[in-house]
C-alpha cells in the first residue's frame, strides 16, 4: 500500500477524532438539551426526511469523480465545468421533489421555511463532497484532511458564541442552528471551490453537453443506489416515528438523543472503512490476477485478506463491543448526565438497542468495504433493499406499541440482518473460509465483557462515572488479553501487505 496514503488516512482519523466528539457532545447536545426534546425532534424528522431523497442531488458523483479524477487528473479542466451544470440540474429537481414530499407527507405550511433550509445544508453538504472528491483525487489527501473537518470547526465556533456569546438576544432557537449550519458549510464549500479552481488549466465556462451528463450518471448509478439503499433503512426510523404517534415529535427528539451516541461512535467505522478501501483492492487484484499467471502470489495475496479482515474485525469489535455493552449497562446515568434538563429514565430504555447497533453496523462497515473492493455493489444493494424491507416491516409493527424503544428494536434487527447477509455474500464472492477460532474468541469476550461490566455495575463503592471508565478499561483489557488487539501483528500485516502491493 502507498505509504503516504496510509499517513495522511491515519492523520485524517486523529483530526476527526479531535473534533467531532466536541461537537457531537459539547454543541449539539447542548442544543437539544436547551431547545427541548419535541423541537429537536421536529428538526431531527425533516433532516431525515429531506435527507432520505439525499441521492437525487448527490447521485453518486463524487464516488464516480473521485475515481476518474485519480486515474486522470488531466481530465479535471474537462469535467468540472460539466458537473457542475449536473450539480445544478440535480438541485432543482431535488428542491422539487423535497417539496412535492412535504406537501403529500401533510407538514403544516409553518414548518416550509425550515425544510427549505434544511434541504439547502444538503444541497451544500452534496457540493463539499462532491469538491473535495477533486481534491483527493488530484493527490491531495491532506488539504483534504483538513476539509473535511473545516465545516464542524467552522460550526463549533459559530454555534459556541450563538450559546454563550449572547450575540443574538433571546434564548436559542432550532433555527439559528439551522444557519448556522448554511453558513459553515457554504463557507467550507467556498473554500474546497476556490482550491480546485487553483488546479484548473482553463476559466470555468459552465456547459451543457447531454452525451457527457449521460455518461457521468450512469457510471454514478450503481453509487447512487446504494446511497440511497443505505439511506433509507437507517434513517427511516425517525420518521415513521413521527408520522405514526400522536406525540411523535417528541418520540422523534428521544430518539435523535439516544442515537447521536450510535453516531458519534460510528464515525471509528467510517473512517476506519475509508482506510481499509485500498488494502482490500491492492489485495483483490493481486488475488484475482494472480491466479493464472502466478499462483503463489495468488496465495499470498488471499493469506494477506484473510488476515486483514480478521485483524479489522477483532479491532473493531473489541472497541465496539466494550462501548457498546458499557453504554448499555450505564445507560440511564449516561442519558440523564448527557441532557440533564430535558431527560428522563425512559431516554436509557431507548438508549438500549440503538447503542447494541453499534456491534453490527461497525461489521458492517468492514464486510461492505471489502464487497465494494471486489466490485460486488450490484449483489450487495439486494442486501440493502432487504433491509429496508425488514425495517419498513418491524418500524410498523413496534412502533405504535413500544414507540422509540420499539425504532431502536428494528434498528438493531436490521442490522444484524444486514450484517449476516454481507458477510454469507463475502464468503460467496471471495471464498473466505469461515475461522472457527476466531468466531469463538468473539463470542467468549463479548460474555466476559457482559459479565465484566454486570460485576462493576453491582460494585457499590465507586460511583457511576467512575465505573463507567472502569468497565471501558476492562473491556480493553479483556481485548489484549484474548489477543483481539495485537500491535504487533497490525503492524507486521500492514508491512507484509505493502509488499504484495
Amino acid at each position: 500500500m502507498n505509504r503516504e496514503f496510509l499517513l495522511n488516512a491515519l492523520f485524517l482519523v486523529f483530526v476527526n477524532l479531535l473534533v467531532k466528539p466536541f461537537y457531537v457532545f459539547g454543541i449539539e447536545r447542548t442544543i437539544q438539551d436547551t431547545v427541548g426534546a419535541e423541537t429537536y425532534g421536529l428538526y431531527a424528522t425533516l433532516f431525515s426526511f429531506t435527507f432520505l431523497l439525499f441521492m437525487v442531488n448527490d447521485f453518486g458523483i463524487h464516488y464516480f469523480n473521485n475515481t476518474t479524477i485519480a486515474k486522470h487528473p488531466q481530465l479535471i479542466s474537462k469535467y468540472f465545468p460539466n458537473i457542475l451544470v449536473i450539480k445544478l440540474l440535480l438541485t432543482g429537481l431535488y428542491f422539487l421533489l423535497v417539496f412535492l414530499a412535504t406537501f403529500l407527507r401533510g407538514f403544516e405550511i409553518e414548518i416550509f421555511h425550515l425544510i427549505f433550509f434544511i434541504a439547502l445544508n444538503h444541497v451544500l453538504i452534496s457540493m463539499v463532497a462532491y469538491l473535495r472528491s477533486n481534491i483527493s483525487g488530484l493527490g491531495m489527501y491532506r488539504t483534504d484532511s483538513v476539509v473535511s473537518t473545516l465545516d464542524k470547526i467552522l460550526l463549533i465556533g459559530v454555534c459556541a458564541l450563538l450559546l454563550w456569546g449572547n450575540v443574538l438576544h433571546g434564548k436559542f432557537q432550532i433555527e439559528w442552528f439551522i444557519h448556522a449550519q448554511n453558513l459553515t458549510w457554504f463557507l467550507t464549500a467556498l473554500t474546497a471551490f476556490l482550491i480546485v479552481k487553483k488546479h484548473l488549466r482553463q476559466p470555468i465556462r459552465l456547459r451543457f453537453n447531454w452525451l457527457m451528463l449521460l455518461f457521468i450518471l450512469k457510471g454514478s448509478a450503481p453509487f447512487a443506489l446504494a446511497v440511497f439503499l443505505m439511506t433509507a433503512y437507517t434513517r427511516f426510523d425517525i420518521v415513521v416515528l413521527e408520522w405514526l404517534l400522536p406525540d411523535g415529535r417528541h418520540e422523534a427528539g428521544v430518539y435523535a438523543a439516544a442515537y447521536r451516541l450510535l453516531d458519534a461512535f460510528n464515525m471509528i467505522g467510517f473512517l476506519f472503512a475509508g482506510l481499509l478501501l485500498p488494502m482490500f483492492s491492492t489485495l483483490l487484484r493481486k488475488q484475482n490476477s494472480g491466479k493464472k499467471e502466478t499462483p503463489g502470489e495468488s496465495t499470498a495475496a488471499t493469506g494477506a485478506l484473510t488476515s486483514l479482515l480478521r485483524v479489522s474485525l477483532q479491532l473493531i469489535w473489541a472497541g465496539t463491543v466494550t462501548v457498546a455493552v458499557a453504554c448499555c449497562f450505564f445507560r440511564e446515568e449516561l442519558m440523564l448526565w448527557m441532557y440533564p434538563e430535558t431527560a428522563t429514565p425512559y431516554y436509557g430504555e431507548v438508549l438500549t438497542f440503538i447503542i447494541l447497533t453499534l456491534i453490527p453496523f461497525s461489521g458492517i462497515f468492514i464486510y461492505s468495504t471489502l464487497l465494494t473492493a471486489n466490485h460486488s455493489l450490484k449483489k450487495m444493494n439486494f442486501i440493502f433493499l432487504a433491509g429496508i424491507v425488514v425495517n419498513v416491516a418491524l418500524n410498523l409493527l413496534l412502533i405504535p406499541g413500544w414507540k422509540a424503544v420499539g425504532a431502536g428494536i428494528s434498528a438493531f434487527t436490521t442490522q444484524t440482518v444486514v450484517l449476516l447477509g454481507m458477510m454469507f455474500l463475502a464468503k460467496k464472492e471471495i471464498q473466505l473460509k469461515t475461522e472457527i477460532r476466531q468466531v469463538f474468541k468473539i463470542l467468549v469476550f463479548i460474555l466476559l465483557v457482559v459479565l465484566a461490566n454486570w460485576q462493576l455495575y453491582q460494585f457499590g463503592s465507586f460511583d457511576w462515572l467512575q465505573k463507567f471508565g472502569l468497565s471501558i478499561t476492562a473491556g480493553l483489557l479483556l481485548a489484549f488479553l484474548l489477543r483481539l488487539i495485537q500491535v504487533k501483528m497490525l503492524l507486521g500485516l500492514l508491512k507484509k501487505e505493502e509488499r504484495i502491493g
